[in-house]
């Protein structure tokens, strides 16, 4: 008997097994989910950036048709804690309290003051106008340098300052002394606007009671099921071993459902204060205000080089907006980013500080990159400046900076160890593809005929560091939790096999990668694996899913556990096929003896043998389940090159993306479809930030494009086609030799098309465009150049 050679299931494009359930309609939405007696919250929210509560009076609300119960802020106050932050970066760093709901002050419109129970949602809604507040009006705090001025208006006036810590990394030489030899220096300031989330799936919180036990069940829109059970046990003091947390279907996150929120606390505050079940969802425009927002700093860049475009060091100083409370890893956002702005380039030294500023706003925390992004915008339009400084194509001068390939593994000025890569690689298999050589020859041909829509070339060559890291490295950046990660595997007796995983997919396609992967290890075929998450109490350990981890850390979990499941099992071979263990080979989920290729049982077999145990070797129990725990050796890296052409109408400001084409490097592949779609997701919203979105606060603080019809989200009809391709360079830190993607799109699209633009605009001279070009913004840039004496550089 011969076995047919089986095709592997790492590296084939399968269709994702979630995608049936999500286009037939027969998915868990956390807002489909109703139980017996469901009661329905609304909040009400304060109008007001900032301002002292004077009254609450809910008792009008209380005699509307439908409400059963009204609090207020200091009804609730008696078992509520102030909400989490998890990443204290500094051993200063000024910590103020954040209430689930405000009961003296509110600090940024959008803040909570009262909550109504009621039967149904629109009765809730209804009640909300009834509720009577009195404020007292504060100043709003909205200018990141005016903020820190010392007769600034204060966001928490008990903490005497609105600088929440300064944070600096200096490596290598001195940049001061190095600056000193520099035969050029250029110092640039970069916007980086607030973005705000837009998951397909609101928001929203079912909690169900059982009161006779204590114990609570939270369904939750929540991309960290684990964690937020952690923390709602501190913050509400109920037991953790009495609540459950499930994630159920979850319709993206982005990083706004990486969080622990208020509307959590208070639903199961209130479940427990009434013993009924309640749900709370929230609106589109509530979520504006409320859903933590993304970016929101200023970047001071200064680089000093060599006249032949060699860099001698970097220096960054952040601003980074904090808004009015420091939410889960608020902090730490722009510290990731800290490491990643030398990016793939050598040089002698760096320095680097980072000032968290509260403002009056909506607090911000991680949005999909978190702090990587911002990195790669500065140094990759610094990389730009350079160049046309220097006379040299942007690709050029990147080539003479660069990390080459036999370089690997890398120590950066940074101090981070990259593992592996081929930056050249990914590069010339991009430009090929985009055709540079004719874009650029065509680019000079319209230039110099004075063509009014110019043509305008973008590049982006990029690293980022995901798979968050061992923990003993998160320890040493202050950061509350771990970076470890769980899996197990369960062999039933009829020889399905059910992965649990610690991580909670909300749309990665973890459910086919970890059957994939799981599959070619066991030997069992694709459609016989299950996989279990979201659910606390189904999956009781895990750290969840964010920065690019899940594949890198849960993925490496799952290989693990099932290779434990194959030494297990080749235990119980050896004693049925009665053989030494190191005379059986395993392939395809069959152990044979070695020249007796008869003698033979499938991994299947092996499990209802174990469930029997009739035949199980002395001494060992009688499962061949497994379960693994990963504590990864380092961060991933992946890279890649992104290229953007882009056409820009000087007369009316008008910005059309031409050719798109980025070249990824994500290590090993397991599923080259999903791969894709990441892609191009994240290079959706990285155009999104460079050319559409952003969140604008009128001088009050409020918050003017609180809408989807104020703040512009690109659909697919405003994007262009997506050309992708991929090199490879396995990772050396995980077994699978993979590299995150999902945020890599993100990361590397945002500064090819601002440098794209740009580029079609420095013939008359413009050096930049604020974020998002605009049409408007486009064209105020060309009247500034138009207008600016000979001679003088033109900045918008």
């Amino acid at each position: 008997m011969t076995d047919q050679p089986v095709e592997r299931e790492v590296g084939r494009a399968r269709l994702r097994k979630e995608d049936a359930r999500l286009v037939t309609g027969q998915t868990n939405w956390t807002d489909n989910i109703t139980v017996t007696g469901l009661l329905h919250l609304a909040i009400l929210r304060s109008p007001m950036a900032h301002a002292r509560i004077e009254r609450v009076d809910v008792s009008p609300a209380l005699e509307r048709p439908g409400v059963v119960a009204v609090f207020s802020g200091r009804d609730l106050a008696e078992g509520l804690g102030s909400l989490p932050c998890g990443w204290p970066v500094t051993e200063d760093i000024v910590m103020p309290e954040h209430p689930p709901i405000a009961v003296e002050e509110v600090r940024h419109a959008g803040d909570p003051v009262a909550v109504v129970v009621a039967r149904d949602r629109y009765a809730a809604a209804d009640a909300l106008e009834a509720i009577e507040v009195d404020y007292e009006p504060l100043p709003p705090v909205l200018d990141l340098e005016a903020a820190l001025a010392e007769d600034a208006p204060l966001v928490h006036a008990d903490k005497g300052t609105n600088r929440c810590y300064v944070w600096p990394l200096k490596t290598g030489e001195d940049y001061e002394t190095v600056k000193q030899r520099a035969e050029v220096v250029l110092k640039r300031r970069f916007h980086q606007q607030r973005l705000i989330p837009n998951a397909m799936e609101p928001r929203a919180v079912v909690v169900t009671p059982l009161a006779a036990s204590g114990e609570y069940t939270m369904y939750s829109a929540t991309q960290i099921p684990h964690i937020l059970r952690i923390m709602l046990s501190v913050v509400t003091g109920v037991p953790e071993h009495k609540l459950r947390v499930i994630a159920p279907d979850v319709g993206g996150g982005f990083g706004s459902k990486l969080q622990v929120y208020g509307e959590e606390a208070i639903a199961l505050a209130v479940a427990r204060r009434l013993g009924r079940p309640v749900k709370w969802t929230e609106s589109r425009s509530e979520g504006y205000l409320a859903t933590h927002h993304g970016r929101g700093m200023i970047q001071d860049v200064e680089i000093a080089a060599t006249r032949d475009g060699r860099l001698l060091g970097l220096k960054v100083d952040l601003l980074a907006d904090m808004g009015a409370y420091l939410m889960l890893v608020t902090p730490g956002v722009p510290i990731l980013g800290a490491f990643m702005y030398p990016a793939i380039y050598k040089m002698d030294a760096y320095d680097f500080t980072c000032t968290g500023v509260f403002t009056t706003r909506t607090p911000t925390d991680a949005y999909r990159g978190a702090g990587r992004p911002e990195a790669t915008f500065a140094i990759e339009r610094a990389m730009d400046e350079l160049a046309a400084e220097l006379g040299l194509d942007p690709i050029e001068v990147r080539r003479r900076n660069w990390i080459r390939h036999e370089e690997f593994p890398y120590t950066t000025i940074a101090g981070l160890t990259y593992d592996s890569g081929n930056y050249e690689a990914a590069t010339e298999k991009a430009l090929a593809l985009f055709g540079y050589d004719e874009l650029r020859a065509e680019q000079q041909k319209r230039n110099e005929r004075g063509a009014p829509v110019r043509l305008g070339i973008g590049v982006s060559t990029f690293t980022e560091m995901c798979g968050l890291a061992p923990s003993r490295v998160l320890r040493d950046l202050r950061y509350s939790a771990g970076g470890w990660e769980a899996a197990s595997i369960r062999m039933l007796p009829t020889g399905k096999v059910e992965v649990v995983t610690g991580t909670s997919p909300h749309g990665q396609g973890h459910v086919t990668c970890w059957s994939q992967i799981a599959a070619d290890v066991l030997g069992v075929p694709f459609e016989d694996v299950e996989v279990v998450h979201g659910d606390t109490k189904a999956a009781p350990q895990g750290m969840d899913t964010y920065g690019s981890r899940s594949l890198v850390v849960g993925g490496a979990a799952v290989h693990r556990a099932a290779e434990k499941v194959v030494e297990k099992a080749r235990k119980v071979a050896a004693n049925l096929l009665e053989a030494n263990e190191n005379d059986l080979e395993f392939a395809n989920g069959v152990f044979s003896v070695k020249g007796s290729p008869e003698a033979r049982r499938t991994i299947q077999e092996i499990a209802f043998a174990t469930f029997t145990s009739h035949d199980v070797p002395d001494g060992m129990e009688p499962t061949i389940n497994a379960e693994h725990l990963v504590d990864p050796e380092n961060f991933s890296y992946p890279h890649g090159t992104h290229l953007c052409a882009v056409e820009v109408d000087t007369e009316t400001g008008f910005t059309r993306i031409r050719s798109y084409v980025c070249v990824d490097d994500v290590g090993r592949v397991v599923n080259p479809m999903i791969v894709e779609g990441q892609v191009h997701g994240g290079v959706a919203q990285g155009i999104a930030q460079a050319l559409y979105e952003e969140a604008v606060y009128d001088d009050e603080g409020n918050l003017v494009s609180g809408t989807m019809a104020d703040y512009l989200v690109p659909s697919a009809a405003d994007l262009p086609d997506f050309v992708t391709d991929r090199t490879e360079t396995p990772a050396a830190s995980n077994p699978l030799g993979v590299k995150g993607v999902g945020e890599a799109g993100t990361i590397a699209s945002t500064p090819a098309v601002v440098n794209a633009v740009v580029d079609a605009l420095r013939p008359m001279g413009v050096t930049d465009v604020r974020m998002p070009c605009t049409p408007e913004r486009v064209w105020e840039a060309l009247q500034s150049a138009r207008s600016a004496k000979p001679g003088t550089e033109a900045r918008s």
